[in-house]
């Protein structure tokens, strides 16, 4: 369950940001910047530090190695879906969903890794400290 809570968290983030709706960050910061300027900038750090902690997290678990692997992973299932007409991208918003389930899906597991590699081996992780 708490991998889920924790994917879920950042697809709506990734989501939230950008989406092939008008119901988004972006779209609607281009439409209404100059009359809203203060709760635009203000909405845009507070998603700014949701990456910085996803982010963060994520490179600490598994690295820029493990995040290319992960997103890989997720392509190579999609060619699959793709060959076998499960699939088609022709749509433009299906792909920018596909695109935002991919990210999220890295963001999540780099999220909940350390939590995932505890329970398969019994060691815990513990974060350096500077002395």
């Amino acid at each position: 369950m708490g991998f889920i809570l924790r994917w879920s968290a950042a697809f709506l983030l990734i989501a939230a940001t950008y989406n092939p709706t008008d119901w988004n960050y972006t779209a609607w910061v281009g439409q209404t910047w100059p009359q809203q300027m203060p709760l635009a900038v203000l909405l845009g750090l507070l998603l700014f530090v949701g990456y910085v902690i996803y982010l963060r997290a994520t490179l600490r678990s598994i690295g820029p190695f493990g995040m290319g692997l992960v997103a890989a992973v997720f392509g190579a299932l999609i060619w699959v879906l793709v060959d076998f007409g499960v699939v088609r991208l022709s749509n433009p918003g299906v792909n920018t969903w596909l695109g935002i389930l991919a990210l999220s899906l890295v963001l999540g597991i780099g999220l909940s890794w350390s939590l995932v590699r505890r329970k398969l081996s019994g060691q815990a992780d513990v974060d350096d400290v500077d002395e």
